[in-house]
């Protein structure tokens, strides 16, 4: 009994360290085959935990919008369900009740907003779910080599400082948006709508004041700062505060959707690439691009640059545009030339997907209705 149970532990120590072994000299296909990624990624998410704590125990946070945030949620905790009458120290409640509702949890999480280290480590985990759902996409459309998410994850200092530094809303929406499309994908499609459904949740402050709720949680209007703008540093200020210019973007933003609408979206399976693309082209016609709305299409990028027509365009080359979308969002104040290069790196990748065939029956999407 006991040689027997000697020789299935040697068998089993030979098995997982022949594993290791062909892992080992098979290491370039397991960073360049897609059918690794569950692999990749799953030891890049523990890496992911450690630099997170490393982060926040060693990096100073900086304060911009969270006072602001637990000051809006204070007075709707306080009883003003009034739009108009919500302010924070930095202007206005301008987010849907979305917003509210997290950010009042929030709010008793932190000690009413007092224990920002706590606040931290809550956006850490806000950090590694959203990784998690991302992965996952990844792992389902199996478009990109896994040695790419290395870049997804680990090497982007901005999208760190957004989570963990700063505490935006941002990276909350984007984890809720990310969980909408898994749903998608698994054919969940009720589910995945209703979670970004603002209706519901918006019904006490509609009933208080429907105006107002309407006119500040979706002003389209805002006017943003010239000295915030990653994208349109290039332009004189009163430019980029005309109306006309903004109309125009407009124009542009509509025409291009309604060209892929017409030319290159069908109605097939390819959840993921028209979510992924409509989003991107609403980031290249914004009328600005402020250093938190980065989060907004960080982690579709790789997919974006490898769903691209030109097949034959180098690695190198799109880690490349990925290296100078990440430098011109880490440029602090914007230049004329980081906003430049931005704007390059965007039409290149919009190119790309232009370029690409339209998806046949057998697209790798794998979303379908139930």
């Amino acid at each position: 009994m006991a040689a027997r149970a000697r020789k299935k532990h040697a068998d089993a120590t030979c098995g997982a360290r022949g594993t290791l072994c062909a892992l080992w000299r098979d290491k370039h296909l397991v960073l360049f085959n897609a059918e690794y990624t569950a692999l990749v990624t799953a030891l890049l998410w523990f890496v992911e935990i450690g630099i997170n704590v490393w982060v926040i125990q060693k990096v100073a946070y900086t304060e911009i919008d969270w006072k602001a945030y637990m000051d809006e949620v204070e007075g709707v905790i306080n009883g003003t369900l009034d739009y108009t009458q919500l302010k924070g120290d930095t202007g206005p409640l301008v987010y849907p009740a979305g917003f509210v509702y997290i950010f009042g949890a929030l709010y008793y999480m932190t000690d009413r907003g007092a224990n920002i280290r706590m606040g931290q480590y809550l956006f850490a985990v806000f950090y590694l779910v959203t990784l998690l759902l991302v992965f996952r996409i990844y792992h389902r459309t199996q478009k990109v080599p896994p040695y790419v998410f290395f870049f997804v994850c680990c090497a982007s200092y901005r999208i760190h400082s957004i989570f963990v530094l700063r505490l935006f809303n941002d990276p909350v929406a984007m984890m809720l948006l990310f969980a909408s499309v898994n749903l998608l994908l698994d054919g969940r499609w009720t589910l995945g709508c209703a979670l970004y459904r603002q209706v519901l949740l918006g019904l006490p402050f509609l009933l208080e004041n429907p105006v107002g709720y309407v006119s500040r949680a979706f002003d389209l209007g805002r006017q943003f700062l010239f000295k915030w703008t990653v994208s349109w540093r290039f332009l004189p200020e009163e430019v980029f505060l005309s109306r006309y210019f903004h109309l125009g973007l407009l124009g542009v933003h509509l025409l291009t959707l309604l060209l892929f609408t017409l030319f290159r979206w069908r109605r097939q399976p390819q959840i993921i690439s028209i979510l992924f693309t409509s989003n991107f082209i609403g980031m290249c016609f914004s009328r600005s691009l402020h250093y938190q709305f980065y989060v907004w299409y960080f982690h579709t990028l790789p997919y974006l640059l490898w769903s691209g027509g030109v097949k034959k365009l180098a690695h190198l080359l799109r880690v490349l545009i990925l290296g100078l979308i990440e430098l011109s969002w880490n440029t602090y104040p914007s230049t004329v030339y980081s906003s430049a290069a931005l704007h390059v790196c965007h039409f290149i990748i919009l190119l790309l997907l232009w370029l690409a065939p339209p998806a046949s029956v057998r697209s790798v999407d794998k979303a379908k209705r139930p």
